[in-house]
């Protein structure tokens, strides 16, 4: 396969670039230094907060493009590239629906930080694999001075046949993504990876010709319609098998790395 005209490759982090303890490969570093001498530009593009993002590849913080919040927030060296927050009274709502849904933990997604008002063990043990910056606060309705990016909806009996049912009539206004097992994204109705990706290949002059993305899950499935080079992964959900062109192994297996060598040449 000809992989020459490449300029962009954008890969989704858990269930993807990440082995199933959601740590990233030591392979990783050398074959990206490899990438980055032939030109190639490297965005990390995940439903992980920015400063999560930032921490886990502080090595190449500077060099790379952050897609984080599923693409609400779109940076590169400091600079934002795209933030798509929702209206204040929108979220509200949001969290005033998501209480109704038993069993359910809820994280407020703002550009300064994530805030919680629950501190249950289980839950807390999933926010800090995904956030570094965390507020605990006594009511997440009193929240308002700050942008929000996101709702994320922590359903630990599974949120694609539970928590996901409860939002239907919002889909007609908002995104709302089964971004993991047992998570629920709602965000704008502009902010998905897709359109995230579609700003960056403005920003640098790229196209989708010479784009390349890897996705396992549901938020990773508008990435696949502005790539050429569309990988799902052996492990990824039926969905995202069915709208990418192209195979990686499973994560298990470094899959990404695997195929990335082969862009670099090695």
């Amino acid at each position: 396969m000809d992989f020459s005209n490449i300029k962009l490759i954008a890969s989704d982090m858990d269930g993807t670039l990440l082995d199933p303890q959601h740590q990233l490969s030591p392979d990783f570093y050398p074959v990206y230094e490899a990438l980055k001498a032939k030109g190639i530009l490297f965005a990390a593009a995940s439903g992980r907060q920015y400063y999560n993002l930032l921490n886990l590849f502080e090595p190449i913080k500077n060099d790379i493009v952050f897609m984080a919040e599923n693409g609400s927030y779109t940076a590169f060296q400091g600079e934002e590239i795209l933030v798509q927050a929702m209206p204040l009274e929108t979220t509200q709502q949001l969290l005033q629906k998501a209480r109704t849904v038993p069993g359910v933990y809820i994280v407020l997604c703002g550009k300064k930080t994530a805030y919680v008002d629950n501190t249950a063990q289980e839950f807390m043990d999933q926010v800090k694999l995904y956030y570094d910056e965390v507020q605990v606060v006594e009511d997440l309705l009193q929240i308002t001075d700050d942008e929000f990016l996101k709702i994320a909806i922590c359903d630990l009996a599974g949120s694609e046949s539970n928590s996901n049912t409860y939002f239907q009539e919002e889909r007609t206004h908002l995104q709302v993504t089964v971004s993991g097992k047992i998570w629920l994204d709602i965000c704008h109705r502009e902010a998905n990876k897709g359109v995230a990706l579609q700003a960056v290949q403005k920003k640098f002059g790229i196209t989708p010709e010479q784009t390349m993305v890897f996705g396992d899950y549901l938020n990773d499935l508008k990435m696949m319609d502005h790539a050429h080079f569309s990988y799902a992964m052996e492990n990824a959900h039926e969905d995202i098998k069915q709208a990418a062109k192209l195979r990686a192994k499973s994560n298990t297996q470094n899959g990404v790395v695997e195929v990335l060598r082969q862009v670099a040449g090695e």
